[in-house]
């Protein structure tokens, strides 16, 4: 079973102790971050990696409170528990590389793709009007590359409109523009819909684990516009499936979304590209039977 807590637990870690320990349980699965406070006496331990901002790159794109956490008490925590865990998987090739190097871990690390739904996620119905909308689905941070997104609207073509999300934020903080939309917080059982409702994910991020947002457009037949950067050319294969471009370069970004624009066709066959790679590898029932493959081989030994 998933055992939730609150995130304010975490602002002093030790009380995360109890949770579950009444529980007969065989085996132990969760995230780096604080593992350690979750692991039991002889019982297995498996971490997994779904992203990793602890390094010098990332301080740039990280506010000050963030940087003084992962420099401390979070890097600490991580480096604790890596001694102990029986089981190291990552969601990308990128992440357990930048892993095994920043945390100098000589182990496996083994890959598991995050899956998604694409029974829920799936490509849309044609469009009778000439707009072009693109997509920007995430927080509007630095990391999501969202400094990014003004100067980027401000190249392209003018049937072209941005429609962007809030992500965990409920109101719009982008300067107006008349070809700029928000879109507000999205509930998760919302977003298929507003894939299908869009032609192009632009996705300038700076760093991800996966690429979630990507995959899932993908699964619901777009081309992606994408960052050359950490586990996206493990999704995106560039020219097939989309795009991908510089990290922060405007020009490109910009040019490529202009003509993915001006070519449905070439849209179309990206989409369908995109589509069948979800299907091939990065579905939630087959993320599920690696992870239970996973859990049988640990539980017999």
């Amino acid at each position: 079973r998933v055992i939730p807590y609150n995130p304010y637990r975490t602002l002093f870690p030790p009380i995360l102790f109890p949770l579950g320990r009444s529980d007969n349980v065989n085996l132990v699965h969760t995230s780096p971050d604080y593992a350690i406070f979750h692991a039991r006496m002889n019982i297995p331990l498996i971490v997994t990696f779904h992203n990793y901002v602890l390094d010098r790159f990332m301080r740039d794109y990280s506010s000050a409170l963030q940087n003084v956490h992962y420099q401390t008490d979070l890097k600490a925590f991580t480096k604790l528990v890596m001694g102990k865990a029986d089981i190291i998987t990552s969601v990308s090739h990128f992440t357990a590389n930048l892993v095994k190097r920043e945390l100098k871990i000589t182990k496996n690390i083994r890959v598991i793709y995050n899956g998604i739904d694409h029974n829920l996620f799936t490509p849309k119905k044609q469009k009778s009007d000439n707009k072009i909308k693109a997509l920007f689905c995430g927080n509007l941070t630095k990391r999501k590359g969202a400094m990014w997104i003004m100067p980027i609207v401000d190249k392209l073509d003018g049937n072209i409109m941005i429609n962007y999300t809030a992500g965990l934020q409920t109101t719009d903080n982008l300067i107006h523009h008349p070809r700029l939309h928000c879109l507000g917080s999205v509930p998760y059982e919302k977003m298929p819909s507003v894939y299908q409702d869009m032609d192009i994910l632009l996705f300038p991020t700076v760093r991800e684990g996966f690429g979630l947002a990507a995959a899932e457009a993908m699964s619901c037949g777009l081309p992606v516009v994408a960052t050359d950067c950490s586990s996206l050319p493990e999704l995106i294969d560039n020219g097939k499936g989309g795009f991908l471009c510089p990290l922060g370069d405007v020009d490109a970004f910009a040019e490529k979304i202009n003509f993915l624009a001006e070519n449905p066709v070439l849209r179309r066959e990206m989409g369908e590209y995109n589509r069948a790679k979800v299907e091939k590898m990065f579905t939630l029932d087959r993320m599920v039977r690696e992870y239970q493959q996973l859990f049988e081989e640990v539980l017999s030994k």
